[in-house]
């Protein structure tokens, strides 16, 4: 089977391919071959017993989408995003790197016809919800978007089940919870301080925190969100019906919960070096995000993750940081 990774370049879409590589199978079978494709020159590919071709384009210039398409890989992970700070900073670029990029994709597997029919696993995002929100978001809950990232993410949802519906391409889309410690330096995504307070801290460094303690969020390590894509990509679509979409699992903690795991995992210390600075334009954004789900049907179609955000914090010591801390 071939395998094209678009957004192969990022942080999710790195870690995913060096998975991939390691077991060289993909729900039993054998890897053929995997195009990383990015807008940027991704990291050299990890060692595999298969070829890992690199293509740089942009998905949502003209021609791109079907470049790639016309290479009939089998599965399709669709990565590619800018993020959640830049969509809405930038409201010409959001809609037209998450959109249209996104449309020209699905358009250009549409055209293919003649019995090409991928799997087309899609990262969306619970920036799809929006406040007044119950204690906790159930599978059932309306997707009232209050930011241009949101609100771009829900229509590209509406866009893979329609296209799922018509037999074009068997797609799965899954809302994330925020990816969190992501590894590397900070981006630009709102929800970037929570990674920030906790790797900077662990790695020697001061971090700030641009929000109150109080505020709660929903989050999932970088290994879970491996684990996400790998079992949307292998797991039999027919349980989903035309419900294509899944909220997933995570940890529901509040920033002062952020910190006091980090105390017991690390010391008085590292926690020192968190800086208060609030941010009125980050708490803005913050304070329309969901803060807790009850995930029963992502649980119930074989999506895990951890269970207490110390276990977040271990695994980020044990994958990025080679179990030490400084």
């Amino acid at each position: 089977m071939d395998i094209l990774v678009i957004g192969g370049g990022g942080m999710v879409g790195v870690k995913l391919i060096n998975r991939l590589a390691a077991e060289g199978r993909l729900g039993g079978k054998p890897i053929g071959k995997i195009i990383r494709q990015d807008v940027v020159l991704a990291p050299p590919p990890p060692a595999s017993s298969f070829p890992i071709e690199t293509l740089i384009g942009d998905l949502s210039s003209p021609g791109e989408a079907e470049k790639l398409v016309a290479l009939k890989p089998d599965v399709i992970f669709h990565l590619a995003a800018i993020v959640s700070g830049e969509a809405e900073a930038d409201f010409e670029k959001g809609y037209r790197i998450n959109l249209d990029g996104t449309r020209y994709l699905f358009e250009a597997i549409r055209k293919v016809g003649g019995g090409y029919k991928p799997k087309v696993i899609f990262t969306s995002s619970i920036a799809v919800f929006g406040a007044p929100f119950p204690e906790a978001i159930n599978d059932e809950f309306f997707t009232t978007p209050l930011t241009s990232y949101g609100t771009q993410k829900a229509i590209c949802e509406l866009l893979l089940s329609d296209y799922s519906r018509r037999g074009f391409f068997d797609g799965v889309g899954l809302r994330f919870p925020t990816v969190c410690v992501r590894p590397g330096k900070p981006n630009l995504a709102a929800s970037g301080f929570f990674s920030n307070i906790i790797r900077e801290p662990l790695a020697g460094q001061e971090a700030v925190l641009p929000v109150g303690e109080d505020v709660r969020h929903w989050h999932c390590s970088p290994r879970s969100a491996i684990g996400f894509l790998v079992h949307a990509a292998t797991m039999d679509t027919a349980k989903l019906g035309n419900r294509r979409i899944v909220t997933l699992p995570g940890v529901s903690c509040t920033v002062g919960e952020q910190i006091e795991a980090l105390r017991k995992v690390a010391g008085d210390k590292v926690v020192a070096r968190i800086r208060r600075e609030p941010n009125e334009t980050i708490m803005k954004i913050v304070s329309g995000w969901p803060r807790n789900f009850n995930a029963k049907r992502g649980l119930e179609l074989g999506f895990t993750t951890e269970t207490s955000f110390e276990d977040i914090i271990r695994v980020h010591i044990a994958d990025e940081l080679g179990g030490k801390i400084a």
